[in-house]
């Protein structure tokens, strides 16, 4: 009697799910790869929410043989003058670069386009942004929606088996037959964790939005203070559940205004940034007593502020410090200026829950939302120690 035995090779069967998981892999790290320029694109903060983003992920070559004419002679070895890690031919070196001597003659490296939502930029930002320093509040009305293991249960879905649990189980049932040590794991022994699905509270929080709109904010200076509010709010929204957004505009003058006003406003007059920082204070006073609320004032500025106007803004942004858990300044350069600006004058300031930075290009939007909302500042009330 003969036999025969016969394997199937299922990792071909795979190949598609792999190349899959491969794809995503790679948009993943594109993403990442390019996270400061996509924050910044122009355009996103006007859009629906729906705006595809486009991005060039770098092909995966397929290893095949390569054939010539037999023109030209090849081997399989050098001559033996090469060190470990030095670089022997490179993809712009020779014919294929393009110079000022013209351009090259070899075909270069293929990209195609994906796209990506807004949604999913936004789910990167998330993997870091936290508002700093929470603290428990009367009433606690800020909730965010999570799992939580509730229960352990003989039944459930393998990968909820609670490894430990079942190992202990079966510990203690060889010990009671009179068999120490381990033995085996019977179904008996099986233990599983359950889960539901629950609002969790933490506190009442605000978020003050302050933007200078002045004549001296230029078409740069709009799109970086635009579009980190614009990223501000939507992680805000996405993250937690209820959190309140005030939107303070100000010239030599400051207003309330709605949401659509705000990221829509033009530029005029002249600039005096304390009135921005009196309003934000009775805004606090009226409606969110720091005991109740986890406070956080962000203004967004040029720094051209009238010379007159430095000593009471340092003054009023001391005053919010005694009353948010995080205070922060950023100032938009696009060149250089004579002037002295308003963070100059700001170095004064040295509460710990004070933080400040300086853009001069888009992907400092990035760094600046990393900045101020970063998972935790040091410990004390009423915030943290801020770093540029």
């Amino acid at each position: 009697m003969a036999f025969s035995i016969s394997t199937s090779d299922w990792s071909l069967y795979r190949k598609g799910h792999r190349d899959m998981q491969r794809h995503k892999e790679k948009v993943l790290e594109a993403l990442r790869a390019n996270l400061s320029e996509l924050v910044s694109e122009e355009g996103i903060i006007l859009s629906d929410g729906e705006q595809l983003v486009k991005l060039p992920i770098r092909t995966l070559e397929q290893f095949r043989f390569r054939f010539d004419s037999g023109e030209v002679m090849h081997s399989g070895q050098g001559d033996g003058d090469t060190q470990v890690g030095e670089a022997v031919a490179g993809e712009t070196s020779g014919e294929n670069a393009s110079s000022d001597a013209g351009p090259g003659n070899r075909p270069g490296v293929d990209y195609y386009e994906a796209e990506v939502t807004i949604d999913q930029i936004a789910e990167l930002l998330l993997e870091e942004l936290q508002l700093p320093n929470l603290a428990p509040r009367k009433n606690p009305a800020l909730k965010t929606l999570g799992d939580r293991w509730t229960d352990v249960r003989r039944t459930g879905a393998w990968v909820n088996l609670d490894r430990k649990r079942t190992l202990l189980q079966a510990f203690k049932r060889n010990a009671l037959l009179g068999r120490p040590g381990f033995q085996n794991v019977d179904r008996e022994d099986l233990r599983f964790r359950t889960w539901e699905t629950a609002w969790t509270e933490q506190a009442n929080a605000v978020v003050i939005a302050m933007m200078d709109t002045s004549g001296s904010m230029g078409s740069f200076q709009k799109h970086i203070v635009r579009t980190f509010f614009f990223w501000t709010v939507r992680f805000l929204r996405q993250k937690y559940d209820q959190v309140e957004v005030v939107f303070l505009a100000h010239h030599t003058e400051a207003k309330e205004v709605p949401e659509e006003d705000f990221f829509r406003r033009g530029e005029s007059g002249g600039t005096k940034c304390s009135s921005v920082y009196q309003l934000a204070l009775e805004v606090i006073e009226r409606h969110y007593p720091p005991a109740d609320y986890n406070i956080y004032a962000i203004h967004f500025t040029d720094g051209e502020n009238l010379q007159d106007d430095n000593p009471p803004a340092v003054e009023l942004i001391r005053e919010l410090t005694r009353r948010c858990r995080l205070v922060g300044y950023g100032e938009i350069r696009s060149g250089f200026t004579l002037y002295p600006t308003l963070k100059i004058a700001l170095g004064e300031v040295k509460e710990p829950n004070f933080a400040s930075v300086s853009i001069t290009d888009q992907s400092g939007v990035l760094d600046a939302l990393k900045t101020f909302f970063r998972p935790q500042f040091s410990e004390g009330e009423p915030g943290g120690t801020a770093s540029e």
